[in-house]
């Protein structure tokens, strides 16, 4: 079964972008990989490499700075493509340990048997390295002023601002009970300020009408839908995070 067939057309959409970035660019020596990273807006940046012995830039990289130097934050996807036909290419160790540290909610798309996979970083890196300064973050003293950051798509600014949508659900997407700054990420970034009253875990297969409602939507089945469009490869299976919150004026 070709498991390209399930990607949503937005990823097909950035395999093709960054097939044309190496197509257009590569010279088969110095530049041979084409990237592109998408953000939460659905934009997308490209990049390609830049080989040198002492150990020049792989092209997820530069699309990751190309992304950031044009006001990209929340970055939600990211692909590389080799020249002369070779197809999507999985990142090396080093631009996995990039991604997850300064983008640990990306997914990565790789290639498997039949077609290519949406990976989330964090189950492409598992057991990874923590930085030094991470680890004394999760040592601080519980007055710390550091306010953790919880990341929507646009799309849900206006059901959360009306408190029709007081829950979210999120695969591998840590989140603790406590205030939280709810951002939004349009063309100019939208932080809302509020409180995580409550977390609970379930099975993606145990979510419930309820749940569906209270996340902002008609239905299970259009929950089921969405959760599908942000976690492409999500199944019933897989354990998930009802963050349960509201707004603090």
């Amino acid at each position: 079964m070709d498991s390209t067939m399930h990607l949503p057309e937005e990823d097909l959409e950035l395999v093709e972008f960054a097939r044309r970035v190496v197509e257009a660019n590569g010279d088969g020596e110095v530049h041979t990989v084409g990237a592109a990273v998408r953000d939460a807006q659905g934009r997308m940046f490209g990049g390609i490499n830049l080989y040198h012995f002492t150990g020049g830039p792989c092209a997820e990289l530069v699309a990751l700075g190309h992304a950031r130097a044009a006001g990209a934050r929340d970055l939600t996807a990211i692909v590389a493509v080799g020249d002369r036909g070779r197809g999507v290419l999985a990142p090396c160790g080093r631009d996995r340990q990039v991604l997850l540290d300064h983008h640990p909610g990306i997914r990565v798309l790789v290639p498997v048997a039949g077609g290519i996979r949406s990976v989330a970083i964090t189950d492409l890196l598992p057991h990874a390295y923590v930085w030094g300064e991470q680890s004394a973050a999760t040592d601080r003293a519980p007055d710390s002023t550091a306010t953790q950051a919880l990341h929507f798509h646009r799309t849900y600014l206006d059901a959360v601002r009306t408190g029709r949508k007081t829950t979210t659900v999120r695969l591998h997407d840590p989140v603790e009970p406590g205030p939280v700054n709810m951002v939004f990420e349009l063309d100019d970034e939208v932080l809302l300020s509020g409180e995580v009253t409550r977390i609970a875990s379930k099975s993606v297969a145990e979510l419930t009408e309820a749940d569906a409602v209270a996340d902002g939507f008609r239905d299970l089945a259009e929950l089921q839908e969405r959760l599908r469009f942000h976690y492409p490869d999500v199944k019933p299976t897989d354990d998930v995070t009802v963050v349960h919150f509201r707004l603090v004026p």
